[in-house]
């Protein structure tokens, strides 16, 4: 039958199952009911009859009798009388049916659940018998008038009587048996496996393997002979290796005498009178003795271009870039050819800290130079660690760290006053900061301040004590590069060192002059000023960033520096103690390799829609290739012939001879590989070498070249000095060649035999 009722509806046959006394209900709808579709079969007496309804919502009133019925869908096959009846519904709602006297004599609870198997009799279920097939049923239960006192109706969903149930009591799709297995659960080790292998394919992963491996080849041959060799030469990377093993010694032994170091002997503060490198003092509590200081620094002169070249390539990526563009800022920013120059010299080589802070500080405020400020992307946990990386490149030295601690400054400056004009004045817009966030800044700020206060604490105190360490605009002129330098590079270039050598003769100072950060560099840093993933606007930022730091790297030569460089050396607090301008080199650089990074970066994105438009999306490889072609170049630009001398071997006096001795010769050169030898036992020395020569040192040095006489043995006595050695292998050509075998009975003073070293003992 088929029913489409607005007013009624006129059943045939039998319906979905019997009443109390065997007849059939008819299903119809008046004013509150609809039946949409309903199609019955009755081909006759012990026929099958199926039903089927869309959405049927019936509701028939009665004398004494009230029906709601609600299907969704419903698939039955009812037989005849004595005939069983098989219905198979898909989903059918809860029916609840009253007739007669209901709330008198036969009370009924209907709960809906679900049910396999649903079993319907008429007089007592003698006639026939009924199994139900469902997917989903709601119990239903009738009670009829009286005859509810004898009869009930449970109706419960299965297949062929038998239930079958998932694990929570929802039955099972007929059709799962056809479905694919289930992939097996993986075991504890397997999914650590798993763990261990996203881990090391991940992008940081790679990145850090890759910098790792960089350094290790760019720097070779440092880890070759890493006992015995040192970058460059043996005098300055001596005393940076020996500044390592002191505060290792004192923070194991002496915290408390950490400024006062071995060296320099009697005077105070010594180990602030350069960059201290505290900040590699962990490394420095494992070894001791002049080879494991040698072999901590040429792990560490390794470590710091890893570092630089990881820090670079964070900060373009969270700026926006890609990581082909990211990957040559990374290059570019740690294997410029003027850095170079710079291999003796671990304190600036150490730079990695600046754009790791600057790219942990930006991710953690959750601002991009290409995308802008993005409060969802906020995590104060980066904001913190962006604070102490900045605190710990300052622990390495004010050398770059005190410009780094201004640009610092000038950022949160400058960024507190855009977020409040935007806020409050230009665009009354809210702009979500937090709370949590404001409280790291603060915090972080805090201690980023505290660490530069305290350290700065021993360089005013080593200032107050030697005026003459104090600079002045001369002494800054000596070391200032013309505009020349920025197109020289140094003679450990093994591209350009050669080619450039009559430039460098016209150079004053070469070492400090030869600032070439690449050929490639400035034409990638061009093309990102016309093609580029940043905005014209910030390209010029950019661009404005280099010519500023171009021009303080000039020092004095730009117009006297008297509207640029002096200004800073007369006004900023410390600024006078930096002695060599061509450093600030290490920003514009930097600047250049973001620009090239937005360059590289626009291209990049390029093949990327040239290969989506292939089938399949595959680019070819020579696109593949012109990606990687950039960074291979800065990296040609970056090999080096640099030399890596044998150290001095420590003589066998510098391990038995007790302190407070002197050792001579002594001048700045040959006193930081005297330094060096002291690491066995850290003695008292009247020996150093330093940014400067204090006035005591250089008496010392005067009144010694007579040594050993009755002057220069009183002179000793007065500052405490109990023994001299003397080195035979350094003394030709000095007056000690001749003095070494004079007699020293009526000096009041001893002399033996130690080695190849001559000892005194006052």
């Amino acid at each position: 039958m088929t029913t489409n009722a607005t007013g009624g509806a006129q059943p045939t046959g039998q319906t979905d199952g019997p009443d109390e006394q065997g007849s059939t209900p008819s299903v119809a709808t008046g004013e509150d009911g609809t039946a949409a579709t309903a199609t019955t079969k009755t081909p006759g007496t012990g026929g099958t009859i199926e039903a089927k309804s869309t959405t049927t919502d019936a509701k028939t009133p009665g004398t004494g009798d009230a029906t709601d019925a609600k299907s969704t869908t419903t698939d039955a096959k009812t037989s005849g009388t004595g005939d069983p009846a098989v219905a198979e519904p898909t989903t059918t709602d809860a029916a609840k049916t009253t007739t007669g006297d209901t709330d008198k004599d036969d009370p009924t609870d209907a709960k809906p659940a679900t049910t396999d198997t649903g079993k319907a009799t008429g007089d007592g279920g003698e006639d026939g018998a009924t199994d139900v097939k469902a997917g989903t049923t709601d119990t239903a239960k009738a009670t009829t008038g009286d005859a509810g006192k004898n009869d009930a109706t449970d109706a419960k969903a299965g297949s062929d009587g038998d239930e079958k149930k998932d694990r929570e009591g929802e039955p099972r799709d007929r059709w799962s048996a056809f479905a694919p297995a289930p992939d097996p659960v993986p075991g504890r080790p397997r999914r650590a496996a798993r763990a261990v292998g996203r881990l090391l394919v991940h992008e940081w992963t790679l990145a850090t393997l890759a910098a790792l491996a960089l350094a290790v080849g760019m720097t070779w041959p440092t880890l070759r002979y890493p006992l015995y060799t040192l970058p460059q030469d043996y005098w300055d990377p001596s005393l940076q290796a020996w500044q390592m093993a002191w505060s290792g010694h004192a923070l194991r032994t002496e915290p408390a005498q950490l400024f006062h170091s071995n060296t320099f002997f009697p005077e105070q503060w010594s180990f602030a009178f350069s960059d201290m490198l505290l900040g590699y003092a962990p490394a420095g509590m494992i070894g001791t003795g002049p080879e494991a200081a040698v072999l901590r620094y040429n792990i560490m002169f390794v470590l710091a271009h890893a570092l630089a070249t990881l820090g670079a390539y964070a900060l373009a990526r969270q700026l926006g870039a890609g990581r082909a563009g990211a990957a040559v800022a990374g290059a570019s920013y740690t294997y410029a050819p003027w850095l170079l120059a710079q291999a003796g010299h671990l304190h600036i080589v150490s730079n990695g800290g600046i754009p790791l802070a600057l790219a942990m500080l930006a991710r953690g405020h959750g601002w991009s130079l290409r995308y802008g400020y993005r409060p969802e992307r906020r995590h104060e946990g980066w904001t913190y660690t962006g604070w102490l990386v900045a605190a710990w490149q300052l622990s390495l030295g004010f050398g770059i760290g005190l410009p780094f601690a201004y640009v610092l400054a000038g950022i949160v400056l400058v960024a507190a006053t855009t977020w409040f004009l935007r806020r409050w004045v230009l665009r009354p817009v809210k702009r979500p900061f937090g709370t949590r966030l404001l409280t790291a800044d603060l915090v972080g700020g805090l201690i980023f301040a505290g660490v530069g206060a305290l350290l700065a604490i021993p360089y005013f105190k080593v200032a107050e004590l030697h005026p003459n360490a104090a600079r002045t605009l001369g002494d800054i002129g000596v070391y200032s590069p013309p505009a020349l330098g920025f197109f020289t590079a140094p003679a450990e270039s093994r591209v350009w060192g050669e080619l450039h050598e009559a430039a460098r003769a016209t150079l004053p100072w070469h070492p400090e002059m030869t600032l070439l950060p690449g050929f490639v560099l400035y034409a990638l840093a061009a093309g990102g000023l016309f093609f580029s993933v940043w905005k014209l606007r910030q390209r010029l930022l950019l661009l404005a960033g280099v010519l500023v730091t171009m021009v303080l790297a000039m020092g004095t030569r730009f117009f006297d520096g008297t509207f640029t460089y002096g200004l800073l050396f007369e006004h900023l607090p410390g600024w006078n103690g930096l002695r060599t301008p061509g450093r600030m080199m290490l920003w514009t650089t930097l600047l250049l390799g973001l620009l090239a990074a937005g360059a590289v970066s626009a291209f990049a994105d390029r093949v990327g829609e040239i290969a989506a438009d292939r089938a399949p999306y595959r680019p070819s490889p020579w696109l593949r290739v012109a990606t990687v072609v950039p960074v291979l170049l800065v990296l040609l630009e970056g090999l080096n012939v640099t030399p890596h001398p044998v150290v001095p071997e420590q003589p066998v006096a510098m391990r038995t001879v007790d302190g407070p001795m002197l050792v001579l010769p002594s001048s700045q050169n040959l006193d930081q590989p005297v330094m060096l030898w002291s690491t066995s036992t850290f003695p008292d020395l009247v020996n150093g070498g330093s940014g400067f020569t204090p006035t005591q040192l250089d008496d010392v040095r005067r009144v010694t070249l007579a040594f050993p006489d009755q002057t220069s043995v009183d002179y000793l006595r007065t500052l405490g000095v109990r023994n001299v050695v003397l080195l035979r292998d350094q003394i030709v050509g000095t007056p000690w060649e001749v003095t070494v075998n004079a007699p020293v009975d009526q000096l009041g003073i001893t002399r033996e035999e130690v080695g190849d070293a001559v000892v005194f003992r006052l």
